[in-house]
């Protein structure tokens, strides 16, 4: 009895340990990054974007890689950590993404440009005569990301669900306009949650080729809001989320990837609140390999064109 236990304790170690090596060569499989390596991606309106592999930083003792990007980014509205992270880093745990500033500074534009989207809205609705001035609204946001967000954990298995990324946002949104009564202001406190999950494999068509055995992997987050002061249930809707579906191809990297944003502010208008104007839609991305250089560590290249 004491052998047959110590044999299939043998073979449950075995397997374990094989498990572990195969998840951390599988996220290194799908996230390659050698030095001066390149990847061109085209985006829903035919605009190119490259990224580029080059020498990364040391922080702390350890070693982040690093990427670049041409053009480089210029509307922090216009910023998604899945397309354009900086530093990153793969070790036994999995890919992290240092992109915490990055984030807190995209939260911070979009939730001002909503407000400021909401304000005009309001004052192109306004009766002639109206001094549209008494629509102002100040706007002072305070965000905080975790610094990393998780793509991929080291053993990525179907159907199993992790926690990417965690940001706590603070709105204070202060009426400006004449009459408006002093010290009235409405604080918004969000937490957004992101997860991700791989949803299996699929075979990826791009402008770049066909990509077999692609890693497909969902990225959606749930966002809670508290208003002060606090609205009935029936005033308010639920805030807008993100769902980001990302296909990794081994070997390569990112192939594809599709992105739809709700708005974090205005999604809480409830559709039969009769507000006077038309929101703007939801944000719809899309991103589809067009060429590619995967260098090697002997500098030999894996190209398409």
């Amino acid at each position: 009895m004491l052998k047959k236990f110590s044999v299939a304790l043998f073979f449950i170690l075995v397997f374990s340990f094989s498990i572990t090596l195969l998840g951390i060569e599988s996220a290194q499989l799908y996230f390659p990054g050698t030095l001066d390596s390149f990847w061109v991606y085209e985006d829903q309106d035919g605009n190119e974007l490259t990224r580029h592999s080059i020498e990364g930083e040391e922080i702390a003792g350890e070693t982040y890689p690093a990427f670049s990007y041409d053009p480089e980014l210029e509307d922090w509205v216009n910023y998604s950590p899945f397309i354009h992270p900086f530093l990153y880093q793969i070790n036994d745990v999995g890919i992290t993404l240092v992109v915490g500033e990055e984030v807190e500074n995209t939260v911070k534009a979009r939730f001002k440009n909503e407000i400021e989207t909401f304000v005009e809205i309001i004052k192109g609705q306004a009766p002639p005569g109206i001094d549209t001035s008494v629509f102002d609204m100040g706007v002072d946001v305070e965000v905080e990301a975790e610094e990393n967000l998780f793509l991929l954990p080291d053993t990525i298995a179907v159907d199993e669900e992790w926690d990417v990324n965690e940001v706590e946002v603070n709105a204070k949104l202060i009426p400006l306009g004449a009459g408006a009564p002093e010290g009235e202001e409405l604080l918004i406190d969000f937490t957004i949650v992101e997860t991700g999950i791989v949803q299996g494999t699929e075979t990826v068509e791009t402008i770049a080729g066909t990509f077999e055995d692609c890693l497909k992997v969902e990225y959606r987050t749930e966002t809670t809001a508290v208003m002060t002061p606090n609205p009935s249930p029936e005033d308010i809707a639920s805030p807008g989320e993100t769902v980001t579906t990302v296909w990794f191809a081994p070997n390569v990297g990112i192939v594809k990837l599709h992105q739809k944003s709700g708005h974090m502010f205005l999604d809480m208008i409830p559709d039969d609140a009769g507000f006077p104007g038309a929101l703007p839609p939801h944000q719809e991305r899309t991103l589809e390999l067009k060429r590619f250089e995967i260098k090697t560590a002997e500098s030999e290249s894996g190209s398409s064109d």
